[in-house]
């Protein structure tokens, strides 16, 4: 068969290592030793336990577990010297959830530094080692037996790295944290489509726009580029997209069939036909919530014509299960008792569309975050709260009517905030598939924070390739520039927005039309305060140290001695975050130093080095070349003075050598600082403009961190790069491409659907006070000050109910959540 096609993307995905080939793990001749997926399919609802965390030798609960990590990562012996990324953060979780399943259990995590570097990571990680009962033990260790009448596993390890003696602990189960390896197939794959692979197996791509093969047309995604994590890989998928749109944009929409839907059923003059849908959440739910008994107690109710449970309401197979019982029942309304309708309810509503009714004759009762995970130790009340939630719903789902959708044209163009290297890339890319670009930069010239990097970690040149960018934006006639600007003023909605900006020192306020937005502010670097930093001029910024590097200062060509301190402003009580390109430039700068003068002495002082996936070679790399790796702690964090010797001011460093456990006095001609990448301070203003959350840490929040990594909750408005959180060029690269991908989806529409739940006015009572007007957050509502009446715009109403909770007059009603619903619900619980 064959087919001719303009792009290729490929995602065929990886495989784990298979832990046998190291023997002295006990894989396949331990009973209880089991690698991560296998212990992930223990935890599963779906798996050989339901859900329940038992032991393979005598399916009993394991009371301490203990997780090893870096099987077949890192590892010379094994030929897997690179980092496989996502073994930390899957370990990590696991621990969370089998605490989850069992309070008591003594969990231990064998590790060599913890890889916590993505968003909202580092968080995770704290949560877990604060767990009681939780250890993460920064050791090597050796599994030396099982025994005989318990199956238990013995495992020999350092306690601490002051330990001169070797400890040895009995744990009821094992579990080897493996890596990620190429597809055994692949070779064969890549001689086929003539690309190129590493030396590992995995796709060889440009380094500055990795989504690219070495062949063009074909571009790459997920691990088959390098090992990482879900949001990671969701994103380079979209960029892919993106590329091949890029290339494809001329044939766009002639391959396009429209989705059918049956015609919608009338359910006028109907009584109600409920149907009630529990969902396990595999043991999400289950594990909290009788839910045999919800569904007998569901059947009970007024209007319930069927009530049936499901292991997971939101596969593919449940819905369309649910599709044909609706068809089959005569159902006019449904209930889904689930998780929260924020991530699953457009999947149900679309559903009903297929079984030929009206979206919103649907009600969603969230029985998991508002039931089941916060009573999770008290299973009987946890039921009654779930037949209320349940009670509740089917009361409101009586009363709710079809509602309508309104239909708006797209404005085809797009506004891009930011002008360095992820604005420019999402604004080269819109361009070059077709769609007119408005790119606004606060400072007078492009580039961003980029211009201060002169290199990548594996060499490539960032001044050139940021000229290359910025002759491009400039000469593309698509690309409207515009630099010494702000934003003043936003209004519209998807597909139709309307900004203000203001350009130039002249101050002249330009509107622009546009149907998407792309948030792309960028980052800066954090000035500390410590470390002497600001009070003498030897102690840099890593971003400042490369700069002296690149203009040959003397003081760099006559270093002797350098030390780097790491997490300076970073995973701290102010910035709980990791900033995640620290280590990178750490060693980069280190060994472009020692390339300079390779006598000179580097020491770099560490909490955990995140080099992760091929940056581990690096990190080799510079051990070999002697720099000095020294962890310390943060509650021992290094400390920094000047000590006058010989009318000479030196420069003296001292901190806790773990493996000797004293401390260490460096005398250093410089101290570089690895310090936090911060958000800009006008993120908060942007944020009020768009009507888009940030959170706790600033960055920009998107829709949900897996399945939407570059989407806001408001539609119509995407995000990349470092608004997102702190990454590497080549990773804002791609989540440019990511976020041009999705933002040119809506631009390739001629039309968009607006939310069906809106508010209505009650004209004939409305007495105009303007109470409306004031609260309403997206400026959708106004009074017409000729008839003195509040008028809605439902193009650009939300839904959040905050004019009718105002309106002194009670004229104001939210769609889908009238007065008589919203008591029907209150009456039901009190019932």
């Amino acid at each position: 068969m064959e087919i001719e096609v303009g792009s290729i993307i490929l995602a065929p995905g990886y495989e784990i290592f298979q832990p046998q080939i190291q023997s002295e793990y006990g894989y396949k001749r331990f009973s209880n030793v089991v690698t991560s997926l296998e212990f992930e399919r223990i935890l599963s609802a779906s798996g050989p336990y339901r859900g329940e965390v038992k032991r393979p030798s005598d399916r009993k609960t394991p009371k301490r577990i203990a997780w090893i990590q870096c099987i077949g990562s890192r590892d010379t012996a094994v030929g897997n010297t690179y980092c496989s990324s996502v073994c930390c953060m899957y370990a990590t979780k696991q621990v969370i959830l089998a605490k989850d399943h069992d309070s008591e259990l003594e969990a231990t995590i064998f590790h060599n530094d913890i890889r916590a570097f993505g968003k909202g990571f580092e968080r995770y990680y704290e949560r877990a080692k604060n767990t009681p009962g939780v250890r993460y033990i920064w050791s090597k260790v050796s599994i030396l037996r099982e025994l005989p009448g318990t199956k238990n596993v013995v495992i020999r390890f350092r306690r601490n790295s002051t330990d001169t003696e070797l400890s040895e602990e009995e744990f009821d189960l094992v579990v080897l944290s493996v890596g990620l390896t190429s597809s055994a197939n692949i070779r064969e794959l890549a001689d086929k489509l003539s690309i190129e692979l590493n030396q590992y197996g995995f796709c060889n791509s440009y380094p500055l726009s990795p989504i690219e093969t070495s062949r063009a047309g074909i571009y790459v995604s997920g691990v088959f580029h390098a090992p990482k994590d879900i949001p990671d890989s969701v994103t380079m998928a979209s960029g892919a997209a993106s590329l091949s749109a890029q290339l494809l944009s001329e044939r766009r929409g002639t391959l396009v069939t429209e989705k059918e839907y049956p015609p919608e059923r009338d359910v006028t003059g109907e009584s109600p036909r409920v149907g009630v849908f529990v969902c396990r959440c595999g043991t999400n739910i289950a594990r909290g919530v009788d839910v045999p008994r919800v569904i007998r107690y569901a059947r009970s109710l007024d209007n319930v014509v069927h009530a049936e449970e499901n292991i997971f309401s939101c596969s593919i197979d449940a819905t369309t299960q649910l599709c044909e019982t609706i068809k089959e029942k005569g159902l006019n309304r449904v209930v889904v008792a689930a998780c929260t309708p924020r991530t699953h309810e457009p999947v149900f509503q679309e559903t009903l569309r297929e079984a030929g009714l009206n979206p919103y004759l649907f009600e969603m009762a969230n029985i998991r975050e508002q039931c089941s995970l916060v009573h999770a130790k008290d299973k009987m009340a946890a039921t009654r709260k779930a037949q209320d939630i349940v009670r509740m719903a089917v009361a409101k789902a009586r009363l709710i009517k079809p509602l309508k959708q309104l239909s708006m044209g797209v404005n085809r163009s797009a506004l891009v905030i930011g002008g360095g290297v992820s604005g420019m890339v999402s604004t080269l890319s819109l361009a070059e598939q077709g769609f007119e670009t408005h790119l606004v930069e606060r400072s007078e010239a492009l580039g961003g924070i980029a211009r201060r990097i002169h290199h990548t970690l594996e060499g490539e040149d960032i001044q050139t390739y940021l000229q290359d960018l910025i002759t491009r934006v400039y000469k593309n006639p698509a690309i409207q520039v515009y630099t010494e600007a702000s934003i003043t003023e936003v209004a519209g909605y998807v597909g139709n927005f309307t900004t203000k900006v203001t350009v130039g020192a002249e101050k002249i306020v330009k509107e622009i039309a546009h149907g998407v937005t792309i948030i792309a502010a960028g980052a800066e670097e954090f000035k500390p305060t410590e470390y002497l930093y600001g009070k003498d001029s030897r102690v840099l910024t890593l971003l400042e140290l490369e700069a002296e590097m690149t203009s040959g200062s003397e003081r760099i060509t006559q270093c002797n001695t350098l030390v780097i301190i790491q997490c300076v402003g970073s995973r701290d009580s102010e910035r709980p975050y990791c900033s995640r390109v620290c280590c990178g430039q750490a060693i980069k700068n280190a060994l472009k130093l020692k390339e300079i003068n390779p006598e000179i002495e580097i020491y770099l002082l560490y909490r955990d080095m995140r080099t992760y996936a091929f940056k581990e070679d690096y990190y080799q790399k510079a051990a070999e070349q002697e720099v000095k790796f020294i962890r310390y702690d943060i509650d021992d964090k290094p400390e920094v003075e000047v000590i006058q010797e010989k009318g000479q001011a030196i420069l003296r460093v001292s901190v806790t050598e773990p493996i000797l456990g004293q401390r260490l006095v460096i005398d250093t001609d410089m101290l570089a600082l690895g310090v936090a990448i911060v958000p800009p301070t006008d993120n908060k203003e942007l944020s009020q403009l768009f009507k888009v959350p940030l959170n706790e840490d600033g960055f920009f929040l998107e829709a949900h961190m897996k399945l939407r990594p570059v989407d806001f909750a408001t539609d119509g408005i995407f995000m990349c790069g470092l608004a997102h959180s702190p990454k590497f060029i080549d990773e804002s690269s791609a989540q440019a491409q990511a976020a041009a991908s999705r933002a040119a989806t809506t631009l390739a529409k001629d039309f968009v659907t607006a939310e069906g739940i809106v508010c209505s006015v009650n004209e004939n009572i409305c007495s105009g006070c303007g109470v409306c007007e004031l609260v309403c957050p997206y400026k959708a509502i106004q009074v017409d000050k000729e008839r003195k009446v509040a008028k809605v715009n439902e193009a650009l109403c939300k839904g959040c109910g905050s004019c009718g909770a105002a309106c002194p007059s009670g004229v104001i009603s939210m769609n889908h959540f009238k007065d008589e619903q919203i008591l029907a619900q209150i009456e039901a619980l009190m019932a």
